[in-house]
């Protein structure tokens, strides 16, 4: 089983516990600020017309690649 983090918290989510998202973050507004596949802190960009966020080990993601462009 692989594990996951939250990319708003970096926490590592544990299956059958709720975790809890800030209200930016489930309305879209927010980028995420960590990796969702090893919970490293990310470098984020955010500009007028979207974001992207990239982890040392696992790359670019940006907001159109998570469809919230």
């Amino acid at each position: 089983m692989d594990e996951r983090y939250n990319p708003f918290t970096g926490k590592r989510i544990v299956p059958g516990l709720d975790d809890a998202v800030p209200a930016a973050a489930a309305l879209g507004l927010e980028p995420p600020r960590f990796c969702a596949q090893c919970g490293r802190r990310m470098v984020v960009q955010v500009s007028p017309d979207g974001w992207w966020a990239k982890c040392s080990r696992h790359g670019v993601i940006d907001a159109t690649s998570l469809e919230r462009r």
